[in-house]
Formats: structure tokens, C-alpha cells, sequence
């Protein structure tokens, strides 16, 4: 039948040879399929909560099987006869299976039930506009998470926009997606994944996360056990490091310098900071923060603008130096807030150690 069907360009499908016919002419030993004898003639009609009105013409739908010849029901069927038995109000699922509908329906309309409310979701593409696939490097949710350090929180709200839309909002909490969820804000358009906007929203999360639940996030992916005192220091480092994270990952690498064991190691960067004048500065910044009898983010600022004044500098050529001795790095939090984090004895070694080097 296909074969004939191919020959002649038409489309392929079940053509009725059996819809009639008297089952006595069926050959010996050959256990059947069992057929939906669908309507011929008319429409087969959904009104779809996302999509609108969708129209199906009855004579471009085959009588589809219900039953395999093993008497097991085929998908079609079997959803129609569970979800009725379930109660179902509401079929909420891609528009990938929006033909299905038109073959449930008409289980639905022959068996005398009550119709659901259907409605097709558009579906997530690729950064190049094709569905989202795994050649796109797409994911299970727990990557998201525990790989790529992504919020729960942050990850909802995402995914959320990615279809669905109140207004001009973009910051949607979980409380307020409960409240204002309904399914006449759902677009039609497939919307595409784009992994930057996701690290933008998830930095907002996590600039608005609670401190604790963040140092106890970030200690988990340090690679290392804290030593005594570790959390709480994390916690107290919270305010000035989550401002520069977009995933939790970043979050622990920027706090990574608060557990340095010294002498520092340094990277290529902060180690051009340490050339010509470096030492002679650090040798001044030493000597002005140890006479300090307050070690406090006030206290601290003063006595580097003391520096930078006494050098005839800008207070940039004493911090860049002083950060790459504190830290092992060109970046951190802003060199106060380093500098209170690590406290006195900590921050006099550190320095210490690359007036001798």
C-alpha cells in the first residue's frame, strides 16, 4: 500500500481497504489491528488555549490504530482513556504534539466524553533558531545547577519568561509566577535559550540571595574544607563578593583568596603588578597600616590615600600592587573590604612577603 502510495506522490497512510469489509475475509492466523473508523467528512476542531482555533479536515485523517495486534493500546489512546479516567481539565504540553490532538479529539467525541482544555506550549530553540537539541549542548537541569552554578530561583524565573509574559516584568519571584500565572500570557512564538541572559538573571539572584545560604553554597564547590572560622568569614565576605558573580561558581573563585595559604601564589597578571616601584610602595603601605590602631574599612582607606599622597600618586598605583599581594590576583572586591576580610596579621604578612621578594 505504501509502496503503490510512493509511486503515485501520495501521501502516505492507512487508506481504509478493511473499513468495510466483512471481517470473514480476513486471511487465517494473522492477528489484527484494531481501528479508530474515524469520520470522513467534516472537521475535527480544538480550541486551543495557546494556539487559537485549530481545524483539521477529516478526510486528510487516517483511521489510525488504537489497539496493536499484541491487544496493546497504542499511545493515543491509552493517554484519552487515562486522562479521562483521571479527570484531567487541562492537556498543558508541547506544540510539537499538536497533531495528536487532532486524533484524541476524536476518541474523545466517539467515546461521548467532554472535551479538555488543550494547550500547545511553543518550544525552546537554539541560539541558531532550530529546537533545542543536544548538538546545542542542552542539558539536564541538574548541570544547570551543580556544573554551571545556576540559582533554582533564578533558573524558574528563566524559564519562565522564555515562554510566558507579565507585562514589561522581567524579575518574576516564585510567589508572584503562583499569583499571576494563567495561560493567556503564554506566547505562540518559540523562544530561543540564551545562556548569557540566564547569567544576567542569575547574578541579580544572587545579589539578592541570602549571605549565609551563599557562603554555604560557595564552601561547596571550593574544592577544600574551611578551616576553623571559614564559614563566617564567608558569610561576612558575602556583601562585597556577590555583586561580581554571575553563577556560584564565580562566587567560589572569587572567595578562593580568603583560605590563600601563604606565601601566595600569583597569576601572570598580578605578578606585573609587582615590578619597579611595586616593593618600595608595599614597603609604605606596611608601615602606614601597621601603625593603624583601628583596623576597620574607614581606617584602612585613609592610610592608603596616606600612601599615594606621600608617593605623589594616584591611589590606583597603590591599590593594583597591594591587591596582587593580598590576593595573588589583578581582581577582587574593592582593597578596603580585602583588607578588613583578612585582618591585621593576615594582611601585614601577605604584603610582607612581597616587600622581601
Amino acid at each position: 500500500m505504501r509502496e503503490e502510495q510512493r509511486a503515485k506522490g501520495l501521501p502516505e497512510g492507512y487508506d481504509g481497504r478493511w473499513r468495510d469489509r466483512d471481517p470473514a475475509e480476513a486471511p487465517p492466523g494473522v492477528p489484527p489491528v484494531i481501528r479508530l473508523k474515524a469520520p470522513r467528512t467534516g472537521e475535527t476542531v480544538i480550541e486551543d488555549a495557546v494556539q487559537g482555533r485549530v481545524v483539521w479536515q477529516n478526510a486528510d485523517l487516517d483511521d489510525m490504530i488504537i489497539l496493536r495486534s499484541d491487544g496493546n493500546p497504542v499511545y493515543n489512546h491509552a493517554v484519552v482513556v487515562d486522562d479521562h479516567d483521571m479527570g484531567i481539565t487541562h492537556v498543558i504540553r508541547g506544540v510539537d504534539h499538536l497533531t495528536n490532538a487532532a486524533r484524541q479529539v476524536q476518541i474523545y467525541k466517539l467515546m461521548g466524553w467532554e472535551l479538555p482544555v488543550f494547550a500547545h506550549m511553543p518550544l525552546i530553540h537554539g541560539p541558531d533558531g532550530a529546537k533545542l537539541s543536544k548538538r546545542h549542548g542542552a542539558v539536564g537541569i541538574e548541570a544547570y545547577r551543580d556544573e554551571m552554578g545556576i540559582l533554582p530561583e533564578a533558573f524558574d524565573n528563566y524559564l519562565l519568561r522564555l515562554g510566558w509574559g507579565h507585562g514589561d516584568d522581567e524579575i518574576i519571584s516564585r510567589e508572584q509566577a503562583i499569583e499571576w500565572f494563567d495561560l493567556s500570557g503564554v506566547g505562540k512564538s518559540p523562544s530561543r535559550f540564551d545562556l548569557k541572559k540566564l547569567e544576567n538573571l542569575n547574578g541579580h539572584y544572587i545579589r539578592e540571595a541570602d549571605d549565609a545560604r551563599l557562603a554555604e553554597l560557595a564552601a561547596a564547590r571550593l574544592g577544600h574544607d574551611l578551616p576553623t572560622g571559614g564559614l563566617d568569614l564567608l558569610t561576612r565576605a558575602m556583601p562585597v563578593l556577590k555583586p561580581r558573580a554571575a553563577n556560584l561558581n564565580e562566587l567560589a573563585e572569587g572567595s578562593n583568596f580568603l583560605f590563600s595559604q601563604r606565601p601566595l601564589a600569583m597569576d601572570d597578571a598580578a605578578a606585573s603588578l609587582l615590578q619597579g616601584e611595586a616593593s618600595a610602595i608595599l614597603v609604605n603601605a606596611h608601615a602606614e597600616l601597621d601603625a593603624l590602631d583601628k583596623w576597620d574599612t574607614e581606617a584602612l582607606e585613609g592610610a592608603v590615600r596616606r600612601v599615594a599622597e606621600a608617593r605623589g600618586v594616584k591611589l590606583g598605583q597603590v591599590a593594583q600592587p597591594l591587591r596582587a599581594a593580598l590576593t595573588g590576583r589583578k581582581t577582587s572586591p574593592g582593597i578596603f573590604d580585602v583588607l578588613d576580610l583578612l585582618g591585621r596579621d593576615e594582611s601585614l604578612g601577605r604584603i610582607a612577603d612581597r616587600m622581601a621578594s
